[in-house]
């Protein structure tokens, strides 16, 4: 019984031990983005520690099991069913931990299941960011971790043999080694109070970096994939009635007029225009000098000092599937979870494409990317998109990005559309097309070399995308409908220039600009705070289409708007 419990406890003190080795390996490589000091070096271990001793609990469950029945049988498939656990607990926390330490740099939390979503929507698009040498590392990692774990486990438990009780012992051995097991309750929970462990138990200073560094990333996945659905308790701080008196007087001034009084009906020399919205990979206000930015979006600056200007317009989320919701549905991003994951849901919901087809508009969208990641082929069906141009509808010498076709290619095709929409036998129907870039993603690999940014490929790749966007809006100039015609363009989530930005206000500002032939008036910003969900609402006023059923977007334009940006953080 003495050698069952001492290789029972070794077995929960080895994990505990890996986990707090990897704090600083994690403090290490994000040394510059942390900036933490010498006390905070030991803080942060300190405030993580029962969280480590929590998931070390949950691995250690199953070798207290596997010793009970030692104790009880002594079977040699016990140990061999031991030594494949320790194994498999190895590769695992090897797996999570260096898959955490890669994502954390482009993320900026602690791994939740976020990627897994991604990876069965679309493998190839899951991993399109990933390069040859951050395979190499992070394999390198894992097997360091794995192979590191095993011959600890090897050279300690591993080479305590436990033999099986004689007599009544052969009963009560295996029932003491049970309850034993049992006592893992209590670091598992986390105390013996009210409270449970949960990710807030690491929080401990106003430094954010300092707080994630603290979190166990097992724990952290743990928790996000057992919090995927109850979204009523989990988001539930005060009575509904409450909530919903609060969030009336922070949205609106007064009562919402539904578009009627503002402005925004005078801004469109035509009631009906023809919309092309461009959604732009990873953008961000830092791009432009007309928001005190670098000058970098040279196209886009100039769109947006002819057209109208939001200078404090705010990206939703982190990530496109849920900017994409927030831009067509008007759904604000829930901070631990995507719409898109739920088919079932946004088919309910209307959005502006459904919208303006009620009013007799086509509505077409384009990516070069695999539409089915993220669920966005049944999202866009489901909007009301015909047709959804993608990766498949590109020759295959055509998709030399990693994710899929250049933007160059596909704001090629989507001209081609459109002068065939302007000058073809349907060229007296309205068309609401969306082109969605991708070229100004990770790993920034373009077929473009602008001198200014030869030693930048980040600034280079959004300097790509940006010419391209300036080609296609020249272009669009030559068609005979660019006097009714409107263009809307903007970020799909927060920028990645610069990196690591600490300032969340900083961080989700974004460029918005609306330009083209059918405006009105032109060289103007509009300062009040607003948000990727309010874009719809705004659109639909210009137009006098009312927009009541998009509940969360408001009129950016309307008096009775209150200046109020809304966005979420994991």
């Amino acid at each position: 019984m003495k050698k069952a419990l001492l290789k029972f406890i070794w077995i929960y003190v080895l994990f505990v031990v890996v986990f707090m080795l990897m704090k600083p390996v994690f403090m290490t490589v994000y040394a510059s983005v942390i900036g933490a000091s010498a006390a905070d070096w030991l803080a942060v271990p300190r405030h993580g520690f029962a969280m480590d001793l929590c998931v070390a609990g949950y691995l250690t469950v199953i070798p207290g099991l596997l010793l009970a029945g030692e104790l009880a049988w002594g079977a040699r498939w016990i140990r061999i069913a031991m030594n494949i656990y320790m194994g498999i607990a190895a590769a695992l926390v090897g797996i999570v931990y260096c898959l955490d330490l890669g994502l954390y740099g482009s993320w900026g939390f602690r791994l939740d299941m976020t990627p897994v979503f991604y990876f069965t929507t679309s493998p190839t698009a899951a991993i399109a960011s990933v390069q040859w040498w951050q395979w190499f590392a992070g394999a390198t990692g894992m097997g360091a971790i794995c192979f590191g774990m095993w011959l600890l486990y090897h050279y300690t438990a591993g080479q305590i043999e436990v033999a099986p009780a004689n007599g009544r012992n052969r009963v009560w051995y295996p029932i003491l080694m049970t309850l034993a097991t049992g006592l893992l309750f209590i670091p598992i929970r986390g105390s013996v109070t009210v409270s449970t462990m949960n990710l807030s138990r690491s929080y401990f200073s106003t430094n954010q970096r300092l707080n994630h560094a603290a979190i166990n990333p097992l724990f952290s996945l743990l928790y996000s994939a057992t919090h995927q659905g109850n979204f009523d308790s989990e988001y539930d701080f005060m009575p509904d009635d409450e909530a919903r008196d609060i969030m009336e007087k922070v949205l609106y001034t007064t009562a919402p007029a539904a578009g009627r009084d503002s402005i925004a009906t005078g801004m469109l020399s035509t009631q009906r225009p023809d919309i092309v919205m461009v959604i732009l990979e990873s953008f961000s206000s830092h791009l432009l000098p007309s928001l005190g930015g670098e000058n970098i979006a040279t196209g886009l600056n100039s769109l947006a000092r002819e057209g109208v200007l939001f200078t404090n317009f705010y990206a939703s989320s982190f990530r496109t599937d849920r900017g994409l919701a927030a831009i067509l549905t008007s759904f604000p991003a829930p901070p631990s979870t995507s719409l898109l994951k739920y088919v079932d849901k946004f088919e309910k919901l209307p959005s502006l494409p459904s919208l303006l087809k009620d009013e007799g508009y086509d509505a077409a969208y384009y990516y070069g990317g695999d539409a089915n990641f993220t669920n966005m082929q049944a999202y866009l069906v489901s909007s009301g998109f015909d047709p959804i141009v993608s990766d498949k509808d590109f020759p295959v010498s055509e998709r030399a990005s990693k994710w899929g076709a250049h933007d160059e290619k596909v704001f090629q095709r989507a001209f081609s559309d459109l002068k065939e929409a302007a000058t073809g036998k349907h060229k007296g129907v309205s068309r609401f097309s969306v082109i969605q870039t991708s070229s100004s993603h990770e790993p920034f690999v373009v077929p473009y070399s602008n001198p200014r940014f030869s030693s930048e490929p980040r600034k280079n790749a959004f300097a790509y995308t940006d010419s391209c966007l300036t080609a296609f809006v020249d272009s669009l100039r030559t068609l005979p409908n660019w006097h009714k015609t409107l263009l809307v363009i903007l970020p799909d989530h927060y920028g990645c220039w610069p990196e690591n930005i600490s300032d969340p206000l900083e961080r989700h500002r974004i460029p918005l600009v609306f330009a083209g032939g059918a405006l009105k008036t032109g060289g103007i910003t509009i300062d009040n705070p607003s948000s990727q969900t309010d874009l719809s609402a705004t659109l639909l006023a210009m137009m006098d289409i009312p927009a009541a059923s998009l509940r969360h977007s408001r009129d950016i334009f309307s008096p009775s708007t209150a200046p109020v940006a809304i966005f979420t953080e994991p």
